[in-house]
């Protein structure tokens, strides 16, 4: 995540929009997006705004791919990353609302390969599903330590028996369930434990219980399906020299196509805005008098357990104003709670916040983030505190 939104709900004013009307607070947010697109030299962009269960209002802008001049529109494809993590966190509540497993279930009880693994707080069997899913594990964040440039170097590891291989070398870093530390890995052990319990592959499983379910039709993981290849954006790195005082931007593409191997279940989704709102729509749950879309909704995953993701579970920060749920941030800001989850990969970078309180949520889609350290412009924050605003004024 580029910014700790925390920091921005609780620093920015109440909104005096809670008067504005939602067509002007629409304006505002697709402002602020263009304003933070322009400083971050970003080539290609969408946002949505979902309320009442559907997308009421989306804008487009810039590039898919700047080779060919495609530009973005409804039909883009976006790489979702690390936002897949909310949907391998529904389909382990899944299993768990069918009772073949518990969330407070030894980790080893389906991996005993884990305890390989060196743990200098105790023993690997003290760590849980709860813990894998609320990032208080004790695993380290990258999955692949691999990553210096070299072209033999894959971009994912591919098969599970890489990642075994690896578990010797690895150390738990801290006393598990202690406290916060985002991990990949950990969401790689929950895809793991859903093909062991189902019989099918992650994205099998997904496919099945989830997106067909809702209608995501053009999801998919990894490698584009053909009849989707034209809609499909690239996506770019950009690096920044300020040598001498003046500012450079380059953007390097990274090309369409690229593989998250065995890491899938912890950032293989790719989509468009309109799935993304359906996805969406599903989490904030059925609008008041639709009971078909209810019955719908609680037979992919029942009321309570959604809300039972989003009941903190650790502390992200020292404030303790920001806590982390089943795979789901919440910030509580004047009696407001947001949810949010955030992805960055290989140029893609995505946002969602939802608002359960009003029933409405914005999405943001880019197709370009940097590929160095430089921090985030002044800008990106205001487009986050802008759509805050949008979901106030929802209510």
């Amino acid at each position: 995540m580029r910014v700790s939104l925390i920091l921005l709900l609780l620093s920015a004013p109440a909104m005096a929009g809670a008067q504005a009307r939602p067509a002007e607070s629409w304006a505002a947010l697709v402002q602020a997006a263009g304003a933070y697109a322009r400083d971050d030299s970003v080539v290609g962009w969408s946002v949505v705004q979902v309320r009442g269960g559907q997308i009421v209002n989306h804008y487009e802008a810039g590039l898919a791919d700047r080779s060919v001049g495609q530009k973005v529109d409804e039909n883009t494809l976006y790489h979702w990353a690390s936002t897949t993590k909310t949907m391998t966190a529904v389909a382990i509540l899944q299993l768990r609302d069918r009772g073949v497993l518990s969330l407070d279930d030894k980790v080893t009880k389906w991996i005993p390969e884990l305890r390989r693994v060196h743990n200098p707080f105790g023993s690997m069997d003290d760590i849980t599903i709860r813990m894998l899913l609320s990032h208080s594990a004790g695993f380290q964040n990258p999955t692949w330590p691999y990553k210096h440039g070299r072209p033999w170097e894959p971009f994912e590891p591919m098969d599970w028996e890489q990642l075994v291989a690896m578990m010797p070398y690895q150390e738990i870093l801290f006393l598990p369930g202690s406290r916060y530390s985002y991990s990949n890995p950990g969401f790689i052990y929950l895809g793991r434990i859903i093909e062991l319990i189902t019989g099918d592959p992650f994205q099998v499983y997904i496919q099945k219980n989830i997106w067909t379910p809702l209608g995501m039709t053009r999801s998919y993981f990894n490698y584009t399906p053909r009849h989707l290849e034209s809609f499909r954006s690239n996506s770019y790195s950009r690096y920044r020299d300020t040598t001498g005082g003046r500012r450079r931007d380059t953007l390097v593409a990274n090309g369409r196509e690229f593989h998250t191997g065995i890491t899938t279940a912890n950032g293989g989704w790719n989509g468009p805005l309109a799935d993304a709102g359906r996805w969406v729509a599903f989490l904030l749950g059925a609008p008041p008098g639709d009971t078909a879309r209810s019955r719908l909704y609680d037979m992919i995953l029942r009321r309570s357990s959604i809300e039972e993701m989003w009941r903190p579970v650790v502390p992200v920060d020292s404030t303790q104003s920001r806590s982390m749920g089943l795979s789901f941030f919440i910030t509580t800001r004047n009696g407001t709670r947001y949810l949010d989850h955030s992805g960055d990969q290989q140029g893609f970078h995505l946002f969602m916040l939802l608002a359960p309180a009003s029933g409405a949520a914005v999405i943001f889609a880019f197709n370009t983030s940097p590929g160095d350290d430089q921090p985030a412009p002044a800008s990106y924050e205001a487009m986050l505190t802008t759509a805050a605003s949008v979901l106030k004024a929802s209510r």
